[in-house]
């Protein structure tokens, strides 16, 4: 399968006024300061998630993605700090349109984390029909594997849908020309979690029909998490691509050892091999450990929805704040005319 490349900036490059000097010069030093905090500790992130060492395809493990969500999550609470204390700025200067951006970007974010966590629970379904299976291998039935292979051959549509919702969060970080130090900050948590995103969604669907390539403008050259943004995106993207070329049973790896050992234990017990606890048990406990490890990805998937539920309450309420004191403002005037 080919792997898609959708360039960001397709329909113009809102960032070149956004990152220019003339506009770097009529930021405050405070928050110019508290920008490049953001940014610094958003390269610190992506960094962390770059693949290490000679395996470039640790990022295929579920330890990768307990990581990378749990990465996303830090930088959410992150930019809801920024967003709600450390600029400690009025609607007015915000704007509402800012308020806006942020909640039409949020309530897709929610739904593909609804998405992934609803697969997740599918995967762990399959765990526990395998757990069904070898839960005694003295009357071990490959009943329980011929239900777990209809399950793991059957289609999640939530995630089926997650390619529409990534296409049209790239598509409206095009219509937002803001010169705003929080637009910038936003910019650079966006184009981080949706890349992750994708990249979930490849794992997901056995496709890179919906994985992402984000270029960065020459523009953004100069934040500090450009540099390391492509070199995450460069180094996986290839990987992932050739994973699909091979006839591997899974994207994910853990889930391609159990997928791997079931297969070869059912062919094993067709040719008439009664199966031993020595030899079920191992597979057992890796079935066991990878429900684990995919509950721990909900639990990170839980803690970014929490965070963007959480930072929405509050531009709500600091929007619903300015209206009630745009509206007392107005009685008063009234009054006193």
């Amino acid at each position: 399968m080919r792997c898609t490349q959708k360039v960001l900036f397709s329909c113009g490059n809102p960032f070149k006024a956004l990152f220019s000097e003339e506009n770097n010069a009529c930021i405050s030093p405070q928050l110019l300061s508290l920008l490049n905090n953001f940014e610094t500790s958003l390269r610190v992130s992506i960094t962390e998630l770059v693949p290490k060492g000679d395996d470039k395809n640790d990022f295929l493990t579920v330890s990768w993605m307990i990581q990378a969500m749990h990465s996303l999550c830090e930088t959410h609470q992150g930019i809801t700090t920024l967003m709600t204390t450390d600029l400690d700025l009025p609607v007015s200067d915000m704007e509402e349109s800012l308020i806006d951006m942020y909640v039409d970007m949020s309530s897709k974010l929610l739904e593909l984390c609804n998405a992934f966590t609803s697969e997740l629970y599918r995967l762990n379904h399959g765990n526990m029909l395998l757990k069904l299976a070898f839960g005694n291998p003295e009357v071990f039935s490959l009943s329980h594997i011929d239900r777990w292979r209809q399950h793991m051959a059957s289609k999640n549509p939530s995630i089926q849908n997650c390619g529409e919702v990534l296409s049209s969060l790239v598509e409206s970080m095009n219509h937002h020309h803001h010169k705003k130090v929080l637009v910038r900050a936003l910019y650079g948590v966006k184009v981080k979690t949706l890349y992750i995103f994708s990249v979930f969604d490849a794992s997901f669907t056995h496709s890179s029909k919906n994985l992402l390539y984000l270029t960065i403008p020459e523009e953004m050259e100069e934040v500090p998490w450009g540099q390391a943004f492509m070199e995450l995106q460069n180094m996986i993207n290839p990987e992932i691509k050739k994973t699909f070329l091979s006839d591997r049973f899974a994207v994910i790896r853990d889930l391609e050892a159990v997928e791997s050992g079931v297969e070869k234990l059912y062919a094993a017990v067709q040719e008439g091999w009664d199966p031993n606890l020595s030899v079920v048990e191992p597979l057992k406990q890796l079935v066991i450990e990878l429900s684990g490890r995919f509950d721990l990805v909900s639990k990170e998937t839980s803690c970014l929805l929490e965070t963007m539920v959480s930072a929405r309450e509050a531009l709500c309420e600091s929007l619903w704040t300015k209206i009630k004191s745009d509206d007392a403002d107005d009685y008063v005037r009234i009054v006193c005319e």
